[in-house]
């Protein structure tokens, strides 16, 4: 049941994002045709995060690296969130305007309670 729901939720956070990193615009598709932008969990399902679109944003290998180990996180507004931990600065990476774009419908936008356990667990101010 969990590689089918696992397989599910990258398919529609793909979609949903449009194939594109929320954080740094890139839209790579690979000689087959297939998107290489991943689906990132906000809460991981090892912390009981489910597998919904709102617990979900679509970020590029990297930049899902340093999502999942607290050097890169979101405000409730979708400003990006850079720790002072890292030893490099990587604001070229990411948009000019240190915003993530996310869907517009409300319904498909990560979840402010997803986004607070985030900055409240993992992300290293």
């Amino acid at each position: 049941n969990r590689p089918f729901r696992k397989a599910k939720f990258r398919q529609n956070i793909r979609t949903i994002y449009d194939r594109t990193c929320a954080f740094t615009g890139l839209r790579l598709i690979n000689g087959r045709g297939r998107p290489e932008v991943e689906a990132a969990h906000i809460i991981p399902v090892e912390k009981d995060g489910s597998d919904s679109v709102r617990n979900g944003i679509a970020l590029s290998g990297t930049v899902h690296w340093m999502f999942d180990r607290g050097l890169l996180s979101l405000t409730d507004d979708f400003s990006i969130l850079a720790s002072r931990h890292l030893n490099y600065d990587v604001s070229h990476l990411l948009h000019k305007d240190m915003k993530a774009r996310v869907p517009s419908a409300e319904r498909l936008r990560p979840h402010p309670h997803c986004l607070a356990w985030h900055r409240e667990n993992v992300f290293k101010q």
